[in-house]
C-alpha cells in the first residue's frame, strides 16, 4: 500500500461530503426521486426516457449521440421515446411479451441500444452479446437462456449454431440481405420505422427482470445474471455520486454494452441522470480516443486501465496535440489502477484517474474514489453509500484493519443481482456466509478504510510459517523494473517439504528491452532486493502479451491451468 495521498479533485462535485453522506444515506430517500414513488407503477424506460421526454426544459436535450465512421445521429430525449416505443410495438408484432429473452449479437450500431429500449418498454429482458462471441459460447447460452429472438448482423449469422432454431422464433438481421440459412430471418430495415409512435410502458413489479448478462467463471459454464427493474436506484445514485453525473454532462463510456459496464453506465446511467450518453462505435486507436474527447466536449469519461495502458504506449506527445480542457473527470474500472499509471494519466491528461470497483453481480459500482474524496494510489476507494463492507476470514468472521481477507458486501442494496438463470444452487453459493454477498477478491483495507485489491481467491499464495500474500504486491514490485511493461505471478503449488508456495512470473518487457537469460536474473534479484525476504520468485518467463478479459483483468488461472497442463479456456474471449 501507497501512503501518499492526492488532494481531492472536485470539493464541490454532487457527493460533497463522503463520510456525512455515508452516515445518513438511506435508499428510502432515493426512491422519492422517481416517479413510481407515487404512481407505484415501475419501468426503468419511463424513469430514464418517458419523463424528461413530457419534460419541455429537457425533451430537445440530447440523449444518446451515437457515432461510428460517417455515421453520426443525435436522439433527443422526445427522439428515444418514440424510437423506443416504435421498437417495442415491431417487438408485440411478432409476439414477444414480458418475460420473452431477446439476445442482441450484433455490431455497435444504433439497432442494438434501440432494440434494448424497445424491450425494455414491453418487460422483454434482454442480453447483449460480444459480436466476437464463438459458435461454442453462442450455443451454451442460446441452451441456457433459451430466447425467442436474436438481434444480428448477417456477417454473424453463420455463428448461430442450428439447434437454436428449436427456441428462437425470430433471427432479425440489422440490414440485408438476408443469408437464408434459417427460415425465420427478418430484415428489419426500415420495419421498426413503419410502427406507431406511442407505446405505453408495461408496468411491472419492482423485482421483474430487467437483463441478462453472461459472465465465464473459473470453473462450470457462463453465469447468466439477471438484473432487475429496481436496479434504479443504485444506478441513478452511483452515476450521479462517483461520476458526478449533472444535467449538462457528456458522458463517454468507451465500453461495449455487452460488458456490464457499457450498458448499467453507457445507457441506464445518462439517461436516468438526465444527461447525455456518447456511444463511439469505431476499433480503438489512441488518435481517435483523444480526437473523441475533443470533437464531442465530453465531461466524464468511464473507462479501463487496459486503455489508459494503450495511450501511454502509444506516447506522452500524442495527448498534446488535442484540446481536452472540457474533460473534468475521468474514472476506470475493470483492473486495478496501478500507481504507475495513475501517475502518467496526471501527468499527461491533467486529472486524477478515479479508480472504481463493482461486478456483474453487484449491479453498481460498490467501492470507488470519489471527485471530492483523496484518492490514495492503488486504491479502490471506498464503500459506495447504502453499501457495508467488510474483510472476511475463511471462516466469515470480520477481520480487523491491514488484515487480508475476502471483501464481502452486507446484502440488501437494490441493484444486487436477483438470481442466476437456471442455476439456483450456484447463486446460493455467494450467500454461504449468512447476511454477506462473497466477491472471491482478495483485499486489504487499511486504518482509514480505504480498500486494495490483491487477487482473486484462488490466486493466494503462502510464502512463511502462516503468512500468506496476494499476487498483486509482487506484481507492483515486478513492474517497478524498467524492463517490466506487465507482470503476473502464480504460484505453482508448494515446494516439497516446505510447504510455502513456488512462485512463478510472466513478463511483457517495455520497448528497447530484449528477453534474455541475464534479464531474466537480474528480475529475480530485483524482486529478492525489494520485497521481503520469504518472497522469492523462482520462475520468470517472458511473454508477448498477457490472458486478459475484455476490460484487462488478468486471467492468472489461464496461466496457472497451463503451467499445470489444465484447459484453461480461450483468454481472448473471456468475458467479465
Amino acid at each position: 500500500m501507497i501512503k501518499a495521498r492526492i488532494q481531492a479533485a472536485n470539493p464541490n462535485a454532487n457527493l460533497k461530503s463522503y463520510t456525512e453522506t455515508y452516515k445518513r444515506f438511506n435508499w428510502d430517500e432515493v426512491a422519492k426521486e422517481f416517479t413510481w414513488c407515487q404512481s407505484g407503477k415501475v419501468n426503468i424506460i419511463h424513469e430514464a426516457i418517458d419523463r424528461w421526454a413530457e419534460d419541455s426544459k429537457k425533451q430537445n436535450q440530447k440523449a444518446i449521440i451515437f457515432e461510428k465512421g460517417a455515421e453520426l445521429i443525435n436522439y433527443t430525449y422526445r427522439d428515444l421515446r418514440k424510437k423506443s416505443c416504435q421498437w417495442a410495438n415491431f417487438l408485440s408484432e411478432y409476439g414477444y411479451k414480458t418475460g420473452d429473452r431477446l439476445f442482441i449479437f450484433a455490431p455497435s450500431c444504433p439497432e442494438a441500444y434501440l432494440a434494448m429500449l424497445g424491450a425494455c418498454r414491453l418487460g422483454v429482458i434482454f442480453c447483449h452479446l460480444f459480436s466476437s462471441t464463438s459458435f461454442n459460447e453462442l450455443a451454451l447460452r442460446l441452451a441456457n437462456a433459451k430466447p425467442r429472438g436474436i438481434l444480428t448482423h448477417p456477417d454473424l449469422v453463420e455463428r448461430i449454431p442450428p439447434e437454436a432454431k428449436e427456441s428462437v422464433r425470430h433471427i432479425f438481421l440489422t440490414e440485408g440481405p438476408s443469408p437464408g440459412l434459417f427460415p425465420d430471418e427478418i430484415v428489419i430495415e426500415g420495419l421498426p420505422e413503419q410502427m406507431p409512435k406511442t407505446c405505453d410502458p408495461i408496468w411491472l413489479d419492482p423485482k421483474a427482470r430487467l437483463y441478462m448478462n453472461y459472465t465465464s467463471g473459473s470453473t462450470g459454464p457462463p453465469k447468466g445474471i439477471v438484473h432487475a427493474h429496481n436496479d434504479m436506484l443504485g444506478i441513478l445514485i452511483s452515476a450521479r455520486y462517483v461520476l458526478d453525473l449533472k444535467d449538462d454532462t457528456m458522458l463517454w463510456v468507451d465500453a461495449d454494452p455487452a460488458w456490464v459496464t457499457g450498458t448499467v453506465y453507457g445507457v441506464f446511467g445518462p439517461l436516468l441522470c438526465g444527461a447525455t450518453s456518447l456511444v463511439q462505435g469505431d476499433e480503438f486507436s489512441a488518435s481517435n480516443w483523444y480526437w473523441t474527447l475533443e470533437k464531442h466536449g465530453v465531461s466524464v469519461c468511464y473507462t479501463t486501465p487496459k486503455t489508459l495502458m494503450k495511450l501511454k504506449a502509444a506516447g506522452d506527445n500524442l495527448p498534446t496535440r488535442y484540446d481536452l480542457s472540457r474533460l473534468r473527470h475521468l474514472a476506470t474500472v475493470g483492473a486495478p489502477l496501478v500507481p504507475d499509471l495513475f501517475y502518467w494519466v496526471r501527468q499527461n491528461l491533467n486529472l486524477s484517474p478515479h479508480d472504481t470497483y463493482w461486478m456483474t453481480e453487484t449491479g453498481m459500482i460498490s467501492l470507488s474514489n470519489y471527485p471530492s474524496m483523496d484518492i490514495k494510489p492503488g486504491s479502490m476507494g471506498k464503500p459506495f453509500p447504502g453499501i457495508e463492507a467488510a474483510v472476511l476470514d475463511e471462516k466469515g468472521q470480520p477481520l480487523p484493519p491491514l488484515s487480508m481477507g475476502e471483501l464481502a458486501f452486507k446484502i440488501g442494496w437494490p441493484a444486487m443481482m436477483s438470481d442466476l438463470w437456471q442455476d439456483s444452487e450456484r447463486y446460493q453459493s455467494y450467500f454461504r456466509v449468512k447476511g454477506w454477498f462473497l466477491t472471491g477478491d482478495i483485499v486489504i483495507k487499511d486504518d482509514q478504510g480505504y480498500y486494495y485489491h490483491q487477487g482473486r481467491n484462488d490466486d493466494l499464495m503462502k510464502i512463511g510459517g502462516d503468512r500468506v500474500i496476494g499476487p498483486f504486491e509482487i506484481e507492483q514490485v515486478l513492474c517497478g523494473h524498467p524492463a517490466v511493461d506487465e507482470a503476473a505471478v502464480i504460484s505453482k503449488g508448494t515446494e516439497p517439504g516446505e510447504g510455502v508456495s513456488y512462485l512463478k512470473a510472466f513478463i511483457t518487457v517495455n520497448q528497447n528491452y530484449t528477453p534474455s537469460v541475464r534479464l531474466n536474473h537480474e528480475i529475480k534479484a530485483f524482486v529478492k532486493a525489494n520485497m521481503a525476504s520469504d518472497v522469492i520468485v523462482k520462475e520468470v518467463t517472458f511473454l508477448n502479451e498477457l490472458p486478459k478479459t475484455r476490460s484487462g483483468k488478468l486471467l492468472r488461472r489461464v496461466l496457472r491451468a497451463k503451467e499445470l497442463g489444465l484447459p484453461g479456456g480461450d483468454a481472448l474471449k473471456m468475458q467479465e
